[in-house]
């Protein structure tokens, strides 16, 4: 099934909750960051795929996301290679051969939420996935029915053996943990329940020293609590330490093997399975995103601690052990972050969750029931949408207005119709300046529907298909008393990526106004989403290549202002990642009869002041009479 477009610039993601969370992960390489589209209300699951998802994948919650089990992605041999040859089979151009050490160090970093099985100092496993790791990809290249998957079965006996290792360590630090003939204060026990275990950097522990300690605190607490934590102190055990056979862990090094493949194709590219979906979305971006039960987390060796934006009635500081009656102990931060969404708001069913608060002697169960939204008298309302940055600067004997473009959600085009609204009323505007400085992207559709703006029903990107086909993408005939015609600009620099480059270049394609600043990152490819073909998870996949509507690439090439600004050098561009597709140049698609020049009117030096003197020297060279020429 194809999903919504994405072009979000991957590299920005770090500003995201959901990637201050996935922090936690220990030691992973640099992973395409997630900026995407959610399409939950796209998300149906048929009796078919439920069946097909059994156990391992969790199961639907409210007919959207799956609601995580804490049990490791696994995948078949078979699964893996019809996903494999998807993904050869969708890319935007063919592919070269995939390093095979890099895949390795891949799968060793995928395979471990915790720090414990793989990458840890004292864990066997990773030099043996090192070794084994041509032959594992080899097999998994393979055609359909090509054999088993033996390389995977290998390392799945290493750790089914190692698992039982930290088991042991973990259940010494359980009988650790027991008093002895007096109670622990508080305080201690408090902090035991709130620490953070887990490494945020590089592995530097022992696995066996960190199974101890999470004994040791998963056992202070059972004895400060009692018999009510008892079945989140057996989650945490089977989470942490999985009682798995040698062939049940071969299919979990097969799914961090598909995590780990994905992107040694596709620069862009990402897969997840269905109970970690999410990872690989950018919800910020959706028009109404869904709620979530917190915004930042930190796990502890009991579920996770909240650390910011708690949706009453929990609070910051609560440590949750549990949502809709499923543990959150020994759970990935991929899926602990799905099991904190609320679908539906406020008709879905509430959610339920289980924590432990400060100054409370037993778990408290509490409903989490988001009250609806206030009902407006008269004929209903569309939601009124979020405003941008808007700011007026002095420019010769009137202002000219800076809208601020952070993101390219899916309702861009509603947010900039808002701020022209505003424009409209102030009566002394000159011009308009969108500043698109680190904006990273996102939404086709909302850059699209932003142009519309100012350039009503005009022909835009060309976009090309492994295939050859091109579709072209054209702007909304916007009603002339909300598009606005008058002087443009549009600030750029190197951190501009992706759909701010498709905004920015069809201004510049069609002479609409002034592009100024700096040469932009150079992403002139689009992701979609895709269901994969084992019913599995979700794929992020690079499928097309587009350029500006004048055929000029953008892909790796980025696009110059018209006039340039010295502003501080990105330390990332398109072009230096490895995997990128090459540029493409398109058709000139351009409507001969869009194509005019609005200059700039002289400011003879009256500019300013400006909060950011940035925006000042942009409208000063804007004021020239070379610009205003132009």
């Amino acid at each position: 099934m194809g999903r919504r477009l994405a072009t979000r610039g991957w590299y920005f993601a770090a500003a995201t909750a959901i990637l201050a969370l996935a922090a936690q992960r220990p030691a992973e390489p640099p992973k395409p960051a997630q900026r995407g589209i959610a399409l939950w209300s796209l998300r149906t699951l048929d009796v078919a795929d439920e069946e097909a998802l059994g156990a391992e994948c969790g199961a639907p919650s409210g007919g959207g996301l799956v609601l995580p089990t804490g049990a490791p992605a696994a995948l078949s041999c078979e699964a893996a290679r019809t996903i494999f040859a998807q993904v050869r089979t969708n890319l935007a151009a063919p592919v070269t051969d995939v390093e095979a050490a890099k895949f390795a160090d891949g799968v060793v970093d995928w395979l471990d939420p915790h720090g414990l099985w793989s990458i840890a100092p004292d864990a066997p496993v990773a030099p043996l996935v090192r070794r084994e790791g041509e032959r594992l990809l080899r097999e998994l290249e393979a055609a359909p029915n090509g054999g088993p998957c033996a390389a995977a079965d290998v390392i799945g006996a290493s750790l089914a053996t190692w698992m039982k290792t930290l088991r042991a360590a973990f259940d010494e630090g359980l009988r650790e943990a027991r008093p002895e003939g007096r109670a622990r204060p508080p305080a201690e026990v408090w902090r035991a329940v709130t620490a953070a275990p887990f490494e945020d950097g590089p592995i530097t522990r022992n696995g066996r020293e960190l199974a101890r300690e999470l004994g040791r605190e998963v056992g202070a607490a059972r004895a400060a609590y009692g018999a009510p934590l008892d079945p989140y102190v057996t989650a945490a055990s089977q989470r942490l330490f999985p009682d798995l056979t040698a062939e049940a862990w071969g299919r979990v090094v097969i799914a961090a093997a598909v995590r780990a493949y994905v992107p040694q194709l596709d620069a862009h590219g990402a897969w997840a399975p269905l109970d970690e979906e999410i990872s690989i979305y950018d919800l910020d971006l959706e028009t109404n995103p869904p709620l979530r039960l917190w915004s930042e987390m930190t796990r502890t060796a009991l579920g996770i601690r909240i650390d910011r934006g708690a949706l009453a009635p929990l609070l910051d500081g609560d440590v949750v052990l549990s949502v809709r009656g499923v543990p959150l102990a020994g759970m990935s931060v991929e899926q602990a972050e799905q099991s904190a969404l609320i679908e539906g708001a406020p008709h879905g069913p509430p959610a339920s969750v289980t924590i432990l608060r400060p100054h409370v002697a037993h778990p408290m169960e509490l409903v989490v029931a988001p009250a609806p939204a206030p009902v407006r008298e008269g004929p209903a309302h569309p939601a009124e949408p979020s405003e941008l940055p808007f700011d007026v600067v002095r420019y010769a004997d009137g202002r000219v207005a800076i809208v601020t473009i952070p993101d390219v959600p899916d309702d861009l085009g509603d947010r900039v119709g808002a701020a022209l609204a505003r424009v409209r009323e102030a009566h002394d505007i000159r011009g308009v300046l969108l500043d698109l400085r680190a904006n990273g992207g996102g939404s086709t559709d909302g850059a699209i529907a932003a142009l519309g703006h100012f350039l009503p029903g005009a022909a835009l990107f060309p976009m090309r298909r492994r295939d050859g086909g091109v579709e072209v993408e054209r702007a909304p005939e916007v009603p002339a008393d909300e598009s606005y015609s008058g002087p443009l600009a549009a600030l750029v620099d190197g951190d501009s990526a992706s759909a701010a480059e498709m905004i920015a270049g069809a201004i510049a394609s069609y002479r609409r106004g002034v592009v100024i600043g700096d040469r932009t990152y150079g992403k002139g490819c689009a992701q979609e989403y895709l269901d994969d073909e084992a019913h599995a998870g979700v794929l992020r996949l690079t499928t097309l290549l587009f350029s500006l509507p004048d055929g000029a690439p953008v892909q790796k090439v980025g696009i110059s202002p018209q006039i340039t600004l010295s502003l501080p050098a990105a330390t990332e561009r398109e072009a230096r990642l490895a995997r990128a597709l090459e540029p493409w140049r398109g058709p000139d698609v351009r409507d001969s009869a869009l194509v005019r020049e609005v200059p700039w009117a002289l400011h003879g030096g009256r500019v300013g002041p400006c909060r950011d003197e940035t925006v000042c020297r942009a409208l000063r060279a804007l004021g020239t009479s070379v610009a205003a020429a132009r």
